[in-house]
């Protein structure tokens, strides 16, 4: 029998967020903040990046722990909650939610204050709109197949298919490598394109398994530098939950 979710307990991640106020800024008040965001998640998969930008932000979250085994991903109780059956889902109040880059902006759009976005309608807002597409549409795409090829047929893999879709993730990251070289992050300053473009590279490491390029490489190590990057690394192994 599918078990669904454990009941959301209060993690790591909300701790982390009210230590990284200080370096985050303040947090909202009044009822925006009545009550802390739910994110249904699994270790290792595209929650993370909610989880860190949420520690960015100072922004409360519970964690609850998602059976990931096929039976229970194709059940009703759970397509109901996504209806691919994949995760993450965030629920903030009356709001359900189930791609990672939706929830990321929702956050950002009503609990961010204009933290870790350009201004709407600015040509640097349409560089991170850009990056951060890029990052899940292309990047994540690519190795996110690989996983799930792997998932999919047990060991049994399609040599010629999982080649293919290496030469893709490559493509992407040569990409990123050239156009973060000589620069901190993707725009003037850290945004929520480098948490989503983080991701992808943490996707890559573990699915295509190789060196990354120069630039891509220090860039990766400044964005694991960050104490709200090491808060949501903790938090995303749910140990607690």
């Amino acid at each position: 029998m599918a078990v669904f979710m454990r009941p959301p307990t209060r993690t790591r991640v909300a701790a982390a967020a009210r230590r990284l106020v200080s370096h985050s800024g303040p947090q909202l008040a009044g009822p925006q903040l009545a009550g802390p965001l739910t994110l249904h998640h699994v270790p290792h998969t595209r929650g993370f990046r909610i989880i860190w930008l949420c520690a960015e932000l100072g922004v409360p979250c519970e964690l609850a722990r998602v059976d990931f085994s096929a039976e229970y991903r194709a059940s009703p109780e759970w397509r109901n909650m996504n209806p691919v059956g994949k995760v993450p889902v965030l629920i903030d109040r009356d709001i359900k939610l189930f791609e990672s880059g939706a929830i990321v902006q929702h956050i950002l759009d009503r609990y961010g204050s204009g933290r870790l976005q350009p201004p709407r309608a600015s040509a640097e807002h349409a560089r991170y709109m850009q990056w951060s597409w890029f990052a899940e549409a292309t990047f994540s795409r690519a190795t996110g197949e690989l996983a799930n090829h792997k998932r999919a047929f047990n060991g049994a893999l399609i040599a010629p298919v999982m080649e293919e879709m290496k030469v893709r993730a490559r493509s992407c990251l040569l990409a990123l490598n050239d156009e973060i070289a000589g620069r901190p992050y993707l725009l003037s300053e850290f945004s929520a394109a480098d948490i989503m473009m983080g991701y992808a590279l943490q996707s890559f490491e573990r699915n295509v398994g190789e060196d990354l390029p120069s630039h891509a490489q220090a860039y990766f190590e400044r964005l694991k530098t960050r104490p709200a990057f090491e808060a949501a690394a903790r938090a995303n192994l749910m140990e607690d939950v």
